[in-house]
This record gives structure tokens, sequence and C-alpha cells, in this order.
């Protein structure tokens, strides 16, 4: 594969996105929702070992499940790589029943599932574009994020770091 022509294309894609500041996953999936007319619905689960996040396709909507047991911000990596996959045009695990999908939520760590998402992994390539663009729109959130005002906290540990540093530097 190569890499500067992948990164060209999710540059490109990129520069073709809205992406809103500051960012929120939620309100960026909603927005491509509303541009491609069909639902995107996020859906946490408790995803199991080394398995975060999956693009399920139903009739009535894409589906994005993701590891509700894990950081805020993992969560919203895992969120903006499976909508990458959408991006990028890749194929979902489909499912004919929207109502069979919902009843597999809480059995998400059950061997029949994991079968099922093994024989709908992705190409490496895939993988690799979908976490380049992720990266890279999450790259410039963090860019274009405004300054958060220090609080107390902060300001405090600022002090008691610049102090140390001035020690040692006298020393």
């Amino acid at each position: 594969m190569d890499f500067k022509h992948l990164r060209r294309r999710c540059e490109a894609r990129l520069r073709e996105l809205d992406v809103p500041v500051p960012f929120d996953a939620p309100a960026f999936c909603d927005e491509l929702a509303r541009r491609r007319g069909r639902p995107i619905v996020l859906q946490p689960a408790v995803c199991g070992k080394g398995f975060y996040g999956l693009w399920v396709a139903t009739p009535d909507a894409d589906v994005i499940f993701y590891e509700q047991e894990t950081s805020a911000l993992h969560q919203e990596h895992i969120l903006v790589h499976e909508v990458c996959h959408l991006l990028c045009g890749h194929e979902p695990l489909h499912v004919a029943d929207s109502t069979a999908l919902l009843a597999l939520v809480p059995e998400l760590r059950t061997a029949a599932v994991q079968h099922m998402l093994q024989r709908a992994g992705y190409s490496t390539e895939e993988e690799q574009e979908a976490e380049l663009l992720a990266s890279l729109i999450l790259e410039r959130q963090a860019a274009c994020a405004p300054e958060r005002p220090a609080g107390p906290a902060a300001a405090a540990l600022n002090r008691r770091l610049e102090t140390s540093l001035a020690e040692r530097r006298e020393a």
C-alpha cells in the first residue's frame, strides 16, 4: 500500500467535510446523517476484549456500536473511526432485520456475534484508511479547539511545576 497516496486521499476527504468546532462526535454524526438522508444510530455496548466498535447497516439506519466501558476520549475516537468507514465507502456488516440487531446488543460478547464480526472484517487498507481519516479529523479538532481556561487546580499545579523547575535550574 502507498501511504502517501492514502494520506492524500484522506486529506482530500477531510477538505470536503464540515467538522464542527468545538468538535462533538454525536453532532458530527447527526449532520452526516442529515446530509445522507439516512439515520446514524450511536449505540453504546459492552463489546468485549479486542473489539471496540462496529458499523452495521440495517434497512432503516446505520448503527455504530461503540465500547461503553472506556474513556470518553476513546469513545469519541471509536465513533469517528467507524464513521470514517462510512465516509470512505467501505462495506458495513449488513443485517436484514433491525429488531434482530437490537436483540444482539446485550449479547455482543457471545461467540456467535464474534464469529459474525470476524466474517465482516475489513482489509488492512480499509482499517488504515479509516484510522488515518479519524486521526486527521480529531487532529483538526484539537488544532481548532478553543483554549480552555485553567481552573484553580491547574494554576496551582503550574505554580508547583514552575517552582520545582526553577529550583533545579538554581541547583
